[in-house]
């Protein structure tokens, strides 16, 4: 074909959106979603219910954390849920690239869904009897913080920041090991589950709070340094320029 009528066929049909920016995902886990994102795509199910769905399995997370002070054993499901929601983040992206349906309205959708799960699944566990209220309302906050700080640097010019230890899955997992040691220590302990005034949901919480003010603070230092960092022109501009004949070396000016 012609490039020239090649290059009016791109004006014309411009090639599917790609989002600048791509969170990391293993690819094991990855792997796990292929045959579901290839029956997505044969069905034409929009990513945007895929997100939605989130929200479903997040908001049962949150209904068995909230119950699990009366029945214990709710706290199986209730992890289960929240690596449901986990799933449900990732194949959302995964069917929106492979269907050629990501869009900048389609980020908003597979942002703002995450932000409603994380609060769902940590006030449910915030009522659930087994902590006190407020180490559970703190985790959501700042799992709310993490995620804000990471936009943030994708918000002022430079890369989105995916760093630290706290991110999403390391939330989701570290609540996973805190509700199954308290669950253990209710059925198969002496019944003690507090330690220095505090219940393993307590500690649990707060180490989700403590981690996310590391990834805080290592997300805004390389967004900091991004930011500080020359842009490419002015790299150019301070090279060292070497005249012929001479061994030193001069700046040009700005």
């Amino acid at each position: 074909m012609d490039t020239r009528v090649q290059a009016v066929l791109d004006q014309v049909s411009p090639p599917p959106y790609q989002p600048q920016w791509r969170r990391p995902i293993a690819d094991g886990f990855r792997r796990t979603a292929q045959a579901a994102v290839r029956w997505c795509v044969r069905r034409d199910i929009h990513p945007n219910w895929v997100s939605y769905s989130s929200i479903v399995a997040s908001a049962g997370a949150g209904l068995c954390f909230w119950q699990a002070g009366n029945l214990p054993a709710l706290l199986i499901p209730a992890v289960g849920l929240c690596y449901v929601r986990l799933w449900l983040n990732m194949l959302d992206g995964m069917v929106a690239l492979a269907s050629g349906k990501a869009s900048r309205v389609g980020e908003i959708v597979n942002e703002l869904p995450d932000r409603i799960s994380d609060v769902l699944i940590f006030v449910g566990v915030a009522h659930s009897g087994l902590c006190h209220p407020l180490t559970g309302y703190w985790a959501a906050i700042f799992a709310i913080l993490v995620a804000y700080v990471g936009i943030l640097g994708q918000a002022v010019g430079g890369p989105r920041q995916f760093g630290g230890v706290m991110t999403k899955p390391w939330r989701m997992v570290t609540l996973h090991v805190g509700s199954w040691l308290m669950l253990g220590l209710l059925w198969w302990g002496d019944g003690r589950a507090e330690y220095a005034g505090l219940s393993i949901l307590d500690w649990t919480n707060l180490v989700v709070v403590a981690g996310a003010l590391q990834t805080i603070y290592i997300r805004l230092l390389r967004m900091v340094r991004n930011l500080q960092a020359p842009a490419p022109s002015e790299r150019r501009l301070s090279a060292p320029v070497v005249h012929a004949g001479a061994q030193e070396a001069t700046t040009l000016p700005e």
